[in-house]
């Protein structure tokens, strides 16, 4: 379903949150196949043993407020879309909220939707900000590092991610144009409520999973505004790993110089309902004004969510007010295998 809201919406305010641990691929390799495996990723980030997905959204959150430069008593609702949140019973949303200042008269809730929690949240919000019901909405996409040991999504399930506030067209610093979900009941990832590490189907994650969501939206926003690749600037895809992305977009089109900015998984790795977003605040620190962006996330389970985007002239200004993304992967602290198993408390010592 394509939606415009009734009334123009933008994105005010945006930030990133990278923890600074980085575990290599080749560690894990050599921990769990003596090195005979090949990562699909350099490294990937790992946050500290004082850090979760709270935390995270916080500084996240208020690197989004010190760009828009709003009181944070103007949010209407704060949300954070995770497969990470810290507590089973207990809204991560209202711990951003409270760190923030928003609280208490604001709406504050947690979302789900796998890798696409985040963007899930960013719906709602331009559903909130584009009826008039809210003048702010603040949207979040985080995940700390998740993977059973030895198991293929450990190279790389990693940790970080973004935060958007939504706001008035004129006061926005990328208009959104366009927005449209596509879903359908499709299992490719899947975690129960009992187990702690998420599951997967293997080659079935491909397609029909991640290729059968992000190509066909991609195909039906570009179809809706009339445009194709070349039109676009900047684009930015779901990042489950290299391949996925880079393969999706190429046969859409899209060159390696629109992608570039905004691909960040060999990096970070895939950070789950951050890693589209995260992706997004990437390429917003570089954009010059009237730029386009397209941006496709992906969730199993499974769906997609797409955005056109168009940068305005108060961007570039606001690009200095917060720690670019690329500050945050840039002060990294390599750790071995030994020190990962700490830091994500995956030794039983009770």
């Amino acid at each position: 379903m394509l939606q415009k809201p009734v009334n123009p919406v933008a994105i005010v305010g945006y930030g990133a949150y990278v923890p600074r641990y980085r575990l290599p691929g080749s560690e894990i390799s050599r921990v769990w196949t003596d090195g005979n495996t090949k990562s699909p990723v350099r490294e990937k980030a790992v946050p500290g043993l004082d850090e979760d997905t709270a935390t995270m959204s916080v500084e996240a959150a208020r690197n989004a407020l010190a760009r828009a430069q709003i009181d944070p008593r103007a949010i209407a609702a704060v949300w954070v879309g995770s497969e990470s949140h810290p507590y089973a019973v207990k809204p991560t949303g209202t711990i951003v909220a409270e760190a923030i200042g928003a609280t208490p008269a604001t709406l504050a809730a947690d979302w789900q939707f796998a890798c696409k929690a985040g963007s899930e949240a960013i719906q709602a919000g331009i559903g909130m900000v584009g009826s008039g019901m809210a003048h702010y909405v603040l949207s979040i996409g985080m995940d700390t590092a998740q993977g059973r040991p030895g198991d293929a999504l450990e190279y790389t399930a990693g940790a970080g991610g973004a935060a958007f506030l939504l706001g008035p067209a004129n006061e926005g610093l990328a208009l959104v144009q366009r927005s449209l979900s596509y879903v359908s009941d499709t299992t490719d990832f899947w975690r129960r409520q009992s187990t702690h590490y998420p599951s997967h189907a293997e080659r079935f994650s491909g397609d029909p999973g991640y290729f059968g969501h992000v190509v066909p939206a991609a195909e039906q926003m570009m179809a809706a505004m009339g445009t194709s690749a070349a039109d676009y600037d900047h684009v930015v895809f779901h990042q489950p790993n290299p391949k996925f992305p880079t393969r999706a977009m190429a046969d859409l089109g899209f060159s390696a110089a629109q992608w570039k900015a905004g691909l960040l998984v060999s990096e970070i790795g895939n950070t789950y309902a951050g890693s589209a977003l995260i992706g997004l605040s990437a390429v917003l620190d570089v954009a010059q004004a009237g730029q386009r962006i397209l941006v496709v996330t992906y969730g199993s389970g499974a769906g997609s969510d797409a955005f056109d985007l168009l940068t305005s002239d108060a961007l570039p200004a606001a690009q200095l007010a917060a720690p670019r993304t690329r500050d945050y992967i840039a002060r990294r602290v390599p750790i071995d295998y030994a020190q990962y198993v700490r830091l994500r408390r995956k030794l039983a010592t009770h």
